[in-house]
């Protein structure tokens, strides 16, 4: 087995960065009515600002796919390494651009300087980039490829402009957006971010050995908590399942919905995880310098830290880090562009070089 480094982590951004006052001028008000449950939404999430690839007309700016390809160009550049010799991309989205083919095919075409490589698509919303991730790191440790680069690009805005919604029937009829929805409007927003992996690492600066990663699903135990092609969790009737394309989007079955009622269960889920890693020798609380944990919500890090501090188990909160509140939460693409950010910082306590430290990041990715 080969060691596997992550030499360099990129990023890319839509646009100024948007403050709250100004989201619904680009979302848009569904019916011209502001929205009744915004200020309690962003007041209990604690985002400040976030970027939109989508312009107050509600036209895109970016692709998904670009963004990708933006992002990776951008780690690139931090690199003295020739596009030619990346030899395979991991791609993540929790909704492409295309439904078909898959979206690294479509990375991959906006990104020709890489080359004829291997290719994969990852899908599942906050745990595609993570997953894509994986592979990277696992056909590395294989001896399979000797520089690979994983990305995750999401662009949530143009699924919560409000003309999405003005063509549904319930809407249409003077009822009001369902909360599941309109949970999730002022919670997600756009972004990317790339990381280049290779076997060694960097002759000069920063460099974070990938010790090991673990995922786990609990798809078996619980309903479904984020979708979207369903009318409800229960997902028996699927949005291919109807007459016609229009007629499912009547029905809000096109909608990206969450099950906020799961939410408590996801969060128990996360920290009975960690405790299991601590238990296995795998975590050692008293020896990590920085813990990057993608919780979606500021009201969700305090019940994290609550149940790890009753399990005796708490990592101060002086050694967090999150750029949740100044870039929103960008699902897949959340962990990439909080460590890009944690990597590329000039702070003087951050990891020192491979070669010289024993300094850890943790990274917690979470389905939420």
């Amino acid at each position: 087995m080969h060691d596997v480094f992550i030499n360099s982590i990129g990023k890319f951004f839509p646009g100024e960065a948007i403050d709250n006052e100004a989201m619904e001028d680009y979302l848009g008000k569904i019916n011209g009515k502001a929205s009744r449950v915004k200020s309690r939404i962003l007041k209990s999430n604690g985002i400040l600002q976030r970027h939109y690839a989508i312009d107050q007309a509600q036209n895109p700016t970016y692709r998904t796919s670009e963004m990708a390809a933006l992002a990776v160009q951008d780690a690139l550049s931090h690199l003295n390494l020739e596009a030619e010799a990346i030899d395979l991309l991991a791609a993540s989205t929790t909704w492409p651009d295309l439904l078909v083919p898959g979206f690294a095919s479509m990375v991959h075409g906006d990104l020709p300087e890489l080359g004829a490589i291997e290719t994969i698509s990852t899908q599942g919303v906050c745990c595609a980039g993570v997953s894509a991730l994986k592979y990277a790191a696992s056909q590395i440790q294989l001896g399979e490829k000797y520089a690979a680069i994983a990305t995750a690009s999401e662009m949530p805005s143009r699924l919560f402009k409000s003309s999405r919604f003005e063509a549904e029937a319930a809407i249409e009829s003077g009822g009001n957006l369902g909360f599941d929805s309109e949970f999730l409007r002022w919670m997600l927003s756009d972004g990317a971010g790339a990381m280049v992996l290779q076997n060694r690492p960097n002759a000069r600066g920063l460099s974070l050995k990938v010790e090991w990663i673990e995922l786990t699903s609990h798809a078996n135990a619980y309903p479904v908590c984020m979708y979207a092609g369903a009318e409800d969790e229960q997902a028996v009737k699927g949005w291919m399942d109807y007459p016609s394309y229009s007629e499912a989007a009547r029905s809000g079955a096109l909608n990206l919905r969450q099950n906020i009622r799961l939410l408590d269960n996801v969060i128990k889920l996360g920290v009975e995880g960690w405790l299991n890693l601590i238990d296995q020798g795998r975590v050692k609380p008293e020896s990590i310098d920085w813990l990057c944990c993608h919780y979606s919500s500021h009201f969700f890090k305090g019940q994290i830290v609550e149940l790890l501090e009753k399990a005796g188990c708490m990592i101060p909160e002086e050694r967090w880090f999150t750029n949740l509140y100044s870039r929103g939460n960008t699902g897949c693409a959340s962990i990439y562009v909080m460590l890009e950010e944690l990597f590329n910082s000039d702070r003087s306590n951050l990891v020192k070089p491979f070669s010289v430290s024993s300094q850890k990041v943790v990274v917690l990715p979470r389905p939420i």
